[in-house]
């Protein structure tokens, strides 16, 4: 269960510095560091997301300034897992040069 701290609790009860800035993007970030590092690690996890989630804050004793942000079952793949073959778009597919008025690059 990965959770989000919606305050610092290290800065101390009524602190001015408790408010945690960009929250989602950090975890998020985290979060997929931690799926990456879970992978190498010959494991499989996929993500969860319930709806809604309040109630494993309280079914696992959280404290109120943490809030649930994914679910992460993780273990090993069984042996006869199938995974597809997922291939990437060209770039020429997904990305369109325009050179405009100038000749001024811009990417959609």
């Amino acid at each position: 269960m990965v959770f989000k701290l919606v305050k610092d609790d290290a800065a101390g009860a009524g602190s001015e510095s408790d408010q945690v800035y960009y929250i989602n993007e950090s975890v998020g970030i985290a979060t997929g560091m931690l799926i990456t590092a879970i992978h190498l690690a010959g494991l499989v996890t996929l993500t969860h997301t319930p709806s809604p989630m309040k109630f494993l804050a309280r079914i696992l004793n959280r404290h109120d300034h943490e809030r649930p942000f994914l679910l992460l079952p993780v273990g090993y793949p069984a042996d006869d897992c199938v995974v597809p073959k997922i291939t990437r778009k060209p770039l020429e597919e997904i990305m369109v040069v325009d050179r405009g008025e100038g000749g001024v690059l811009r990417i959609e």
